[in-house]
């Protein structure tokens, strides 16, 4: 059972439903992220032959999700975004994401927008705007690349009527390496970051970050603070979220993670800049 959202309205918070879905809150903008809504024991498919079969249920369903203002999917994958998210979904709700997901979206007749890397898309109030940036992420290298569709990071960027900017950014399905780097250059200040883990394993290789790829991942973005998810909602993840809070724990930086159970709200606090 999901618990009730006590965020104040104007303030910053995360609902983690299971798997990259979560909801997102900044001001009075609400965002779904990579909307992944089938059962346990149900099959996501991959792509290519490929799928796995989910080990957890999702905290909450499509018609229990408060007013969405956009949705923002890093890439087209079956366990980001499935059949129930393609059958329930409102499909007037904006829906952000790489060209290649928007192009097979919009025939569905989903109100797409396509972002390369580093192009920009904004929501905006009276008072408010909310700015979303594609970041270059890398889901596989070497040939296992060229089977798995394109994906994006993306840097949520929140501007009230008072007040610094307040930044969300979440890693999509992505490796570590130079494209990070050249993150942290551009945006050298980040709030937190939606972090996807699990070491997910496909054909031998490995396509999504582990526990000693997400540590990289902190020393090149240097959030200040990590939020894990995507870590046990498929048996291809094999990087379990303790591996990575053990690892957080051996660094001698003083890393700041929030690992939300499903169903649990947290509350994002703005930092010093």
């Amino acid at each position: 059972m999901m618990e009730p959202d006590t965020t104040p309205r104007g303030g910053h918070a995360i609902t983690f439903v299971g798997n990259a879905t979560t909801i997102v809150r900044l001001g009075s903008f609400t965002l779904l992220t990579d909307p992944n809504f089938l059962h346990r024991g149900q099959r996501a498919y991959l792509g290519k032959g490929l799928w796995s079969r989910r080990l957890q249920d999702p905290a909450l369903t499509i018609a229990e999700l408060p007013a969405l203002d956009a949705v923002v999917l890093s890439h087209l994958h079956g366990d980001h975004f499935d059949r129930i998210a393609r059958r329930e979904l409102d499909r007037s709700v904006p829906l952000v994401t790489t060209e290649h997901a928007a192009r097979r979206l919009a025939r569905s007749g989903f109100d797409t927008h396509a972002l390369n890397t580093w192009d920009t898309w904004q929501l905006t109030t009276a008072d408010e705007t909310l700015t979303v940036e594609s970041m270059p992420g890398i889901h596989a290298r070497g040939f296992l690349q060229t089977l798995l569709p394109p994906v994006m990071g993306s840097l949520l960027t929140y501007q009230g009527p008072t007040g610094t900017p307040y930044t969300v950014y979440l890693s999509g399905d992505t490796l570590t390496g130079d494209h990070l780097d050249a993150i942290r250059e551009r945006c050298p200040q980040i709030d937190a970051a939606v972090v996807h883990l699990g070491g997910t394993r496909i054909l031998f290789s490995t396509v999504t970050m582990d526990a000693v790829q997400g540590l990289d991942f902190l020393h090149r973005i240097r959030p200040s603070v990590a939020i894990p998810v995507h870590y046990d909602d498929y048996r291809v993840m094999k990087s379990p979220l303790a591996d990575f809070l053990a690892a957080v724990k051996a660094d001698p930086e003083p890393w700041r993670v929030a690992a939300p159970a499903r169903g649990e709200t947290i509350e994002l606090k703005s930092s010093a800049r």
